[in-house]
């Protein structure tokens, strides 16, 4: 494992040289996180790490997009998504247009997993999901709607638990080792790369979802990214958040009620 002072010394590095700020970072998951590559790509030295961080921009890009990858699957948590299905898609299905913004989105399981409720809710036709991750390479995997197949029977056990009654396998074609998403889901997604460190609000959104993406920062960000949240989503809109996650001590609790047992909060007031 790296030491503290050398992951200081990266940070201020990678701000410097880069302008991409890791400072609100939660310190003990970066750590972990840079060490995996630090002994992925065989160094010895932190010296000549930091070296090849400061003097080679493609593998900075590289090592940025390894500690910001993450791990997602289709329909994860499926309670969290029987009450999407049950409870507050048919709320939204009463609005003219529904906006959804998947923040921090990965690969793009879980704006897919979306896109399947509202398909089969009749809602699908007047939705935009909006999928944005500060990393460019996992948002071109998400664009393709290509997933491993060996992952595609516990999303298919992940879709029946949270309510899904159609055959799954109508939704994706497999080929190769791969299941690639039908384009009936994607041509209603938008993908683009956003910084939820330093980037601002861009709409306002009926449905944010940004799942165990908050763990990974520390209070102040956490406080700072709820805020954009806020400022971002219109008056009866819902905000959702990873099962570790809150809004708790971010936002002033009288704009928001809590919506049962799932990390799910309703905007009652501007």
């Amino acid at each position: 494992m790296i030491e503290d002072i050398e992951l200081e010394a990266l940070i201020n590095d990678v701000y410097e040289y880069y302008g991409f700020d890791f400072g609100s970072y939660s310190r003990a998951s970066l750590k972990r996180r840079v060490s995996r590559v630090f002994y992925l790509d065989g160094f010895k030295h932190f010296h000549e790490f930091l070296s090849k961080v400061r003097t080679d921009p493609e593998y900075c890009k590289r090592m940025i997009d390894e500690i910001t990858v993450n791990v997602t699957e289709m329909f994860r948590d499926p309670s969290f998504y029987m009450t999407l299905r049950k409870d507050i898609l048919p709320l939204l299905g009463t609005k003219p247009f529904i906006r959804i913004w998947h923040a921090g989105c990965s690969t793009g399981e879980e704006v897919y997993s979306m896109a399947i409720m509202l398909k089969e809710l009749g809602l699908l036709h007047k939705s935009i999901l909006y999928a944005t991750d500060i990393n460019a390479a996992v948002l071109e995997t998400a664009k393709s709607g290509i997933f491993p197949l060996r992952m595609i029977k516990d999303y298919a056990d992940n879709y029946r638990d949270s309510g899904g009654q159609e055959d799954f396998s109508d939704y994706y074609i497999a080929n190769y080792g791969y299941a690639k998403f039908s384009e009936d889901l994607s041509e209603k997604m938008v993908f683009s790369q956003h910084n939820l460190v330093s980037d601002t609000s861009f709409n306002e959104f009926d449905l944010i979802l940004c799942r165990n993406v908050l763990i990974y920062f520390d209070n102040n960000l956490q406080k700072r990214v709820v805020n954009l949240f806020d400022d971002s989503l219109a008056v009866l809109g819902f905000l959702a958040l990873g099962t570790k996650e809150t809004i708790k001590y971010s936002i002033s609790p009288t704009k928001y009620k809590q919506f049962e047992r799932e990390k799910i909060w309703r905007k009652i007031k501007e």
